[in-house]
């Protein structure tokens, strides 16, 4: 059989290309719709990861214990000490001189005036007294005031109890450094029952006042410094004597002090109900 023969014609290259595109889309879903339908993809499994280890932290500053403070203990008041006070036995305004020693030279003297006895030492290193004649005392409370006009250092001061003379008696001492002591005294010789002990309650020097207490009953003596109780000792040698008070120097400065207001009142062993 003869075919015709036609002229070769040339294509146009944008037709060409056309074409080309046109065939390939033709045949793109031609293919696919021969090829099977894939099944939906399976969900992803997570990445293994690794297991967390623990890492202790380090505490620099550990905390300790809290110490847990022992309970509180009640303070139990101290013991009334001026116990078994009574009646006042007399009170002695420093009027009547003949009640006691008085005298005046050129190192000391010890002169009743303007209600109040001065005992004054001008020589460094002496001492003077002055006792009063009556009344003789075994239990008692006393207390005076004392005024310091010149006194320092290791001067002294103070009062006589159930004193047997100037020599024999016991003698409550306060010194200008602020300190008390208690003696007895033996012939004129000093012992010390309470040596000295620092007080608050004493001046540290002139100018100064303070308020001397003893308390005695028995063998016991309790001594007090502007109504604060300072010690207690007991001591069985004096049962009974007058009241007195002195005055020593020991440095080079004159000391002058004075006493005023001496109140004696009794004392019994029962103590009063509060």
């Amino acid at each position: 059989m003869l075919f015709p023969v036609y002229p070769f014609r040339t294509i146009k290259p944008v037709a060409a290309i056309w074409l080309t595109a046109s065939l390939l889309a033709a045949l793109t879903v031609a293919c696919s719709a021969l090829l099977p339908a894939s099944p939906p993809p399976s969900p992803t499994a997570p990445l293994p990861t690794d297991t967390a280890t623990f890492t202790p932290t380090i505490v620099w500053f550990p905390p300790t214990a809290t110490n847990t403070p022992p309970p509180t203990q009640a303070i139990t008041p101290t013991p009334e000490e001026l116990s078994g006070l009574g009646e006042v036995l007399f009170y002695d305004k420093f009027e009547e001189a003949g009640l006691w020693n008085t005298a005046v030279s050129d190192t000391a003297s010890a002169i009743m005036e303007r209600n109040q006895l001065t005992l004054a030492i001008s020589k460094p290193g002496m001492a003077i007294l002055s006792l009063r004649k009556e009344p003789v005392l075994r239990d008692f409370y006393a207390e005076v005031t004392v005024r310091l006009s010149l006194c320092r250092g290791k001067d002294q001061y103070g009062m006589l109890l159930r004193a047997q003379s100037g020599g024999d008696a016991y003698r409550y001492a306060v010194n200008c450094n602020g300190e008390v002591r208690l003696e007895r005294l033996r012939s004129g010789q000093a012992y010390p029952i309470q040596d000295w002990l620092p007080s608050a309650d004493a001046p540290p020097g002139a100018p100064g006042e303070a308020r001397l207490g003893v308390w005695a009953l028995g063998a016991e003596l309790r001594l007090f410094l502007n109504d604060r109780h300072q010690f207690s000792v007991r001591d069985p040698l004096f049962w009974q004597g007058t009241l007195g008070f002195f005055a020593q120097s020991d440095g080079n400065d004159p000391l002058t002090v004075s006493f005023a207001e001496l109140v004696v009142y009794a004392v019994s062993a029962a103590t009063p109900t509060p």
